[in-house]
């Protein structure tokens, strides 16, 4: 763990599940005294913004355009979605153990039995243990549109497998971004080299406060390292796009940063994110 000035990363002794224990004033002192060796940026690899015991966990339906997508994709379910914009519960769902997930540079998967998969760019709460936002970062909430619209109960498969979840590049501390509800998000995939589909949206068109959602997760349940909590897409491509092997993914949020990732397909070119072999 360390915190970066853009050019100079200075070492913390916690990992980022011991900050996450603190809460948010003792957590901003700890990185603003941070004193420990120093790095040259350029030269660092960052990992995923998870450790530990750490979850990801994420909010559907929450702007309009998820829920037209939703409707779009589960006419036989439609209602569904309807109701749960304009409820005051919100949709939360489990993501992904933090083993699971992969980071900037890295890659994400389409699922072998789904014929329609796309990337669903995210702002993401990072939460301590005391439910209160400390900071931001960018998550890619993979989904098969094939399999939730089969049937809404199905969503934990069209959401959670291996090369499912992304996060990244790092965490920009919320004492340094003044409105969470004006931030730039555009995502762009690639495709041999060429745009295959790009968009732009807004975290002004959410229809859910950050805090709200960050106290229904909270409501009946711990999360002794932090958590973090996806809160929904404003950008879904328009049926039959489908993500395809070899695509590059860039999620841009702005003050957040860029997570980038390049798209694998099945289950195998995922498989050294559970050999414990393999180094991280």
């Amino acid at each position: 763990m360390g915190v970066s000035d853009g050019s100079t990363v200075t070492e913390l002794a916690e990992t980022l599940g011991e900050l996450l224990r603190l809460p948010l004033a003792e957590l901003r002192d700890r990185c603003r005294t941070a004193d420990g060796p120093r790095h040259d940026a350029a030269a660092v690899r960052v990992l995923p913004p998870v450790d530990g015991r750490m979850e990801v966990w994420a909010a559907g339906v929450t702007y309009r355009r998820s829920r037209e997508a939703r409707i779009t994709e589960s006419e036989r379910s439609a209602d569904v979605y309807e109701q749960v914009y304009d409820a005051e519960r919100p949709e939360l769902f489990f993501k992904s153990a933090a083993w699971r997930v992969t980071g900037d540079g890295e890659t994400v998967a389409i699922r072998s039995d789904s014929a329609v998969d796309v990337p669903e760019p995210e702002l993401g709460l990072v939460l301590n243990r005391h439910a209160e936002i400390v900071g931001y970062t960018v998550v890619n909430d993979m989904s098969s549109r094939t399999i939730e619209g089969e049937n809404p109960l199905y969503l934990p498969q069209a959401k959670i497998y291996l090369g499912g979840c992304a996060a990244g590049p790092a965490v920009r501390p919320a004492w340094e971004v003044p409105d969470p509800y004006a931030l730039d998000i555009e995502l762009t995939i690639r495709r041999g080299g060429d745009v295959a589909w790009t968009g732009k949206a807004s975290t002004a068109q959410l229809h859910r406060r950050l805090d709200d959602l960050a106290g229904y997760l909270f409501r009946a349940d711990v999360f002794p390292d932090g958590a973090v909590l996806a809160t929904g897409t404003c950008l879904v491509p328009e049926l039959p796009f489908t993500l395809a092997a070899g695509d590059e993914i860039a999620i841009t949020i702005a003050e957040v940063g860029t997570l980038t990732s390049t798209v694998v397909a099945g289950r195998e070119p995922m498989a050294w994110l559970g050999d414990p072999a393999t180094p991280r």
